[in-house]
């Protein structure tokens, strides 16, 4: 084959790989927002090609059934939430940890709030799907993180408060925003949320929480 035609084909395959992923990106989106709507039961694969523009051929040819579809979003929520708890290190100290926990929890709520909805529906309904993940994965990360700030507590860093429950409370109150979306903006009386908004949740969590644990907050 000449090298002219390798060529042709990689371009050609390259495509191949660019629009598939598009698709599957589509899809995804499409089917996060149907889960959160009428959660995994109501939901149907018609459904989601509806919403997502493409044929119910399409749909099934990158994902063979609605379960199929539901792990996929369930993988890509969990890919995005493991990104947004992981920053609790040891050596960066209470206050900037919390700081970045934080800052990263509320980023999340704020800016893919159907992946935290899609995650609590899982959870309320008794983690089907998660069971695996909550019995390993998740327990011992809270475990871990919850060494460290007990490290932190042992040192006179902050005060002697139990960090299962403080890493509950971080969790439950940046998610928040995510899961009562509705009901925060029709309190506010606002259409959606703005950027100043997520600023400000971040620094009144920041705050009140570095108070309750008796940690000077950081100077940046």
């Amino acid at each position: 084959m000449k090298l002219s035609d390798l060529m042709s084909e990689q371009k050609k395959s390259n495509k191949q790989d660019q629009l598939r992923a598009k698709n599957k990106l589509i899809i995804l989106d499409a089917a996060r927002t149907e889960f959160v709507l009428n959660g995994y039961k109501g939901a149907s694969v018609q459904q989601i090609s509806q919403r997502s523009g493409l044929p119910k051929a399409n749909v099934l040819y990158y994902y063979k059934n609605k379960e199929a579809l539901y792990h996929a979003v369930l993988e890509s929520t969990l890919e995005m939430w493991d990104e947004g708890i992981g920053d609790i290190l040891y050596e960066d100290g209470p206050a900037i940890a919390i700081e970045k926990f934080i800052a990263s929890k509320v980023r999340m709520s704020f800016t893919a709030p159907e992946a935290s909805k899609i995650y609590a529906l899982e959870i309320i309904q008794g983690a089907q799907h998660l069971k695996e993940f909550a019995r390993s994965y998740l327990r011992q990360w809270v475990r871990e993180k919850a060494s460290i700030f007990q490290r932190w507590i042992d040192e006179g860093q902050m005060d002697d408060i139990d960090p299962t429950q403080l890493i509950f409370l971080i969790w439950s109150s940046t998610q928040h925003y995510a899961d009562f979306e509705t009901q925060i903006l029709t309190v506010l009386n606002q259409a959606e949320f703005e950027e100043k908004d997520e600023k400000a949740v971040t620094r009144f969590l920041t705050n009140m929480v570095l108070k309750g644990c008796g940690i000077a907050q950081h100077e940046h």
